[in-house]
């Protein structure tokens, strides 16, 4: 009997002006590379009014349509774009996500294109997640939403989002691997050359820590101490001593002001600076001893609860864009 062929599945992204370019390319070419394997995605552009829009480069974007309900979508994409974390999201805009969303399959965005379902009231009651940097915003403008802060991309039922840009091929792998199985999804991030799962979530893509200073001058000693000197003695004992003050009252002026404790504050203080040592080029056992940590192995264990990935991994990834030059007579290291 010949092998039945599967129907062919609509993905309909809805474009706006100011949608950033590559969280419509990425995916986009994620489910081209599907169709040379076999799979039948028919993706349309649609716009809230059907006219052409431009993208955040300036590069023009023809659509095929307006938005509408006679058609029903198998995946509703909608992408982000910078300027609605900085503004809210037009009624339009909204409106225009929620008409093909309430009969589609399934409904997905990428990076900010989370503020437009949040708009249009799709995440209400639901888990999501979007670009690292503006992650706390969605959370504060869509309060019944659980927002993880660390994901490349959730699921919350036919509900999906991704993290920042290029996390919209992560998400476009994991849409293929539900329809095609894990070897087409495979066979698609192979041509891509990208990875079929990344290690680690976004906060290893996220910017060091940047903590105003304390307001209380008592506890602005204590930082500047830590800040200075990373590798020196700081049991709770020890800060409270600095002050001559309880370890109970200090402990209360970390919790009051900085809604952590004395002993995180000084591991989130090392652990910065030993990022910034892998980004310059040191070893992970150098960047441990440098930045106050007793052994590598306790970077290690902070490395993997923070950013769930190892220091190698994560220097290996951002160290530096450039690839050592080839040895003269021989090969390119790998």
């Amino acid at each position: 009997m010949p092998t039945p062929v599967a129907p062919p599945h609509h993905v309909a992204i809805l474009v706006y002006d100011g949608v950033t370019l590559l969280d419509l390319a990425g995916p986009a070419q994620a489910f081209a590379e599907a169709n040379r394997l076999g799979a039948d995605y028919r993706l349309t552009l649609v716009s809230p009014d059907g006219a052409d829009v431009t993208s955040n480069i300036g590069v023009r974007i023809p659509v095929d349509g307006p938005v509408s309900a006679d058609e029903a979508a198998d995946t509703f994409l909608v992408p982000g774009a910078d300027i609605y974390p900085r503004a809210r999201v037009p009624r339009d805009l909204a409106d225009a996500a929620r008409v093909p969303a309430a009969t589609a399959g399934r409904v997905a965005s990428v990076c900010t294109g989370a503020f437009v379902l949040a708009a249009a009231g799709l995440l209400d009651g639901k888990r999501a997640t979007t670009h690292w940097k503006v992650t706390h915003e969605l959370a504060a403008r869509c309060p019944t939403c659980r927002v993880d802060p660390d994901a490349i991309y959730v699921r919350d039922g036919t509900t999906w989002t991704s993290a920042g840009v290029t996390a919209g091929i992560d998400l476009a792998l994991a849409l293929v691997e539900e329809d095609h199985g894990a070897d087409v999804a495979r066979d698609v991030a192979r041509s891509l050359v990208v990875y079929m799962q990344r290690a680690g979530g976004q906060s290893q893509f996220s910017a060091p820590l940047r903590a105003q200073p304390p307001r209380s001058p008592a506890l602005r000693t204590i930082t500047d101490l830590v800040v200075a000197n990373p590798g020196g003695r700081y049991s709770l004992a020890d800060l409270a001593g600095h002050l001559s003050v309880s370890t109970r009252h200090l402990s209360r002026l970390f919790h009051d002001e900085l809604s952590t404790t004395p002993a995180r504050y000084v591991e989130d203080i090392r652990f910065d600076l030993a990022r910034a040592l892998l980004d310059q080029g040191h070893t992970a056992t150098r960047a441990a001893a440098l930045a106050g940590f007793p052994s590598y192995e306790s970077l290690r264990r902070v490395f993997a609860r923070k950013l769930s990935t190892s220091p190698a991994a994560y220097q290996r990834r951002f160290s530096t864009a450039l690839r050592s030059p080839a040895p003269p007579g021989g090969p390119e290291p790998a």
